[in-house]
């Protein structure tokens, strides 16, 4: 299956591994994903997503989420359906 361009990494916060991440096409919990950029590949399940600190089932193009993420990841970092 071709993985396609979903977002990008705009920030991230270390203290509770927590990356923000702005769509440009929509993403919902159980969806999987893959984040590359610099030393960082790796795919995760979407378990939970926020947009402003709520809860969200789904996000369309334009929001910005907030995932848990398992690695470290920093701006520019690109974000794919997996």
């Amino acid at each position: 299956m071709e993985e396609t361009q979903i977002g990008t990494v705009s920030n991230y916060f270390d203290h509770v591994k927590v990356a923000a991440i702005k769509l440009d096409k929509g993403l919902k919990v159980g969806d999987k994903i893959r984040v590359v950029g610099g030393e960082s590949d790796f795919e995760q399940s979407v378990d939970s997503m926020q947009i402003q600190r709520e809860s969200v089932e789904r996000a369309k193009a334009g929001d910005e989420i907030g995932i848990v993420v398992k690695e470290r990841v920093r701006k520019g970092y690109k974000v794919y359906k997996a």
